[in-house]
């Protein structure tokens, strides 16, 4: 953690840049900050309930919330089962697979090589991967053409490069599929070469569209530090923040550590994934991609200590990982009010991106969004997971459960119950 005086006045900054809008676009915006409410105080038989109900209601096998707040911890609570077969039950030693919530980690890791000036955020990334220099587009039935300028290292960061996931029915998203980059068995350049070779789905800057692009990241953190990316983040990023259970490779002894995933089925109930399918990603030893937007595995404490370095302006027990003009950087809408395609990004609320983070730009326009601060800054995982930082109420929070795909009404539950229902 920074001297006193230096959090206290990073705090008060954010606090006060919150209010005044600061991670907002210029769309006046922070004009409906006036009415938040006073400083949060949390109500914790309210959070632990909601986290029982989800497990007795059998959304999830087992779940975990710790919350920091004011320079402590505020509130911690598990239930449920890691491994509800083996009846072990979920604790704070858990082990969970966090999925899309390593895009963040990625993203720090590639800032701190930008505040050592190894590359401008507007540079091409082609100028350090050439194997981008030549990005075609998919233009629907007009085929292909080439990009109307290059991808820059900034589009990577907010998801305006034009690249894909696969998770479309366009020729590019079919392209993805077929090319399959991150296989596994793929290492970061085949990844990276692989994507080079797909179409965009647009111009790049034209569109917000969730994809590889933070593997694509992680393959420039490579590139510059000239060291290979796991290693670079354990060094850089995991080892000075104290983080011992995260990482992308995990030794076999801490295997009984590892929570089950569960499948939540159209019909209800849980469906357990297969052990084989759930350990591949962090304990195979034929694994040879590391990828930056997703693969960690992580603990409820250690991840809460990154959470912590971001919410305290980038330096955490002493351990200086970046700039606070860095971090309110990343946590600031990037987005050009004219990007309106924005892909799945509007179903995250009243919400901007920065660079690896969503990013609140207005309150909750009804009660059916999540509950939020302005100025706050999240991600989530597929799995269920979620980290949120919360500058104004100088909370930082970690919800962990592992169910796929996706629920968002886990969030959004767990958010009422740490905000109060609006």
């Amino acid at each position: 953690m920074p001297p006193p005086n230096d959090r206290r006045r990073f705090i008060k900054t954010v606090g006060a840049a919150a209010m005044a809008g600061w991670a907002l676009p210029a769309s006046g915006a922070a004009a409906h900050v006036a009415s938040r409410p006073k400083v949060l105080r949390l109500q914790p038989r309210r959070i632990d309930s909601a986290l029982d109900q989800m497990v007795a209601a059998g959304r999830v096998a087992g779940a975990s919330a710790l919350i920091w707040q004011g320079g402590r911890e505020r509130y911690f609570h598990a239930t449920g089962f890691a491994d509800r077969e083996a009846r072990r039950p979920l604790d704070r030693r858990t082990l969970f697979q966090i999925y899309s919530m390593t895009k963040p980690v990625t993203g720090v890791a590639l800032m701190q090589l930008w505040e050592q000036g190894r590359f401008h955020l507007d540079d091409p990334i082609a100028r350090y991967l050439p194997q981008f220099a030549q990005m075609q587009v998919d233009r629907g039935a007009g085929g292909l053409s080439p990009a109307s300028r290059p991808v820059l290292i900034r589009d990577l960061l907010r998801h305006t490069a034009g690249l894909s996931y696969g998770s479309g029915e366009t020729a590019a998203d079919l392209a993805y599929k077929r090319a399959d980059p991150l296989n596994p068995a793929n290492d970061l350049a085949e990844a990276g070469r692989r994507l080079a070779s797909l179409p965009l789905l647009a111009d790049p800057g034209e569109i917000w569209s969730y994809s590889a692009a933070v593997d694509v990241q992680a393959l420039l953190v490579e590139t510059l530090a000239g060291e290979p990316f796991e290693a670079h983040v354990r060094r850089r990023v995991l080892e000075p923040l104290k983080m011992a259970d995260t990482g992308w490779t995990q030794p076999a002894a801490k295997l009984d550590r590892l929570a089950t995933v569960y499948v939540g089925g159209q019909q209800g109930g849980l469906v357990r994934q297969s052990d084989e399918q759930t350990r591949a990603n962090n304990f195979a030893p034929s694994r040879r991609l590391t990828m930056g937007g997703a693969g960690l595995v992580s603990s409820i404490d250690d991840y809460m200590r990154f959470c912590r370095m971001l919410l305290a302006g980038g330096t955490l027990d002493g351990a200086k990982i970046l700039k606070p003009s860095t971090i309110r950087l990343m946590a600031s809408d990037q987005l050009d009010p004219a990007i309106t395609s924005r892909h799945f990004l509007p179903s995250k609320g009243s919400v901007g991106f920065g660079f690896d983070f969503a990013v609140r730009t207005a309150p909750p326009a009804d009660p059916a969004e999540n509950r939020g601060e302005v100025g706050e800054f999240f991600w989530d995982g597929y799995a269920s997971t979620l980290f949120w930082i919360d500058p104004a109420n100088d909370l930082a929070a970690v919800f962990l459960v592992q169910r796929i795909p996706f629920d968002g009404t886990l969030h959004h539950d767990f958010r009422n119950a740490v905000y109060g229902e609006a």
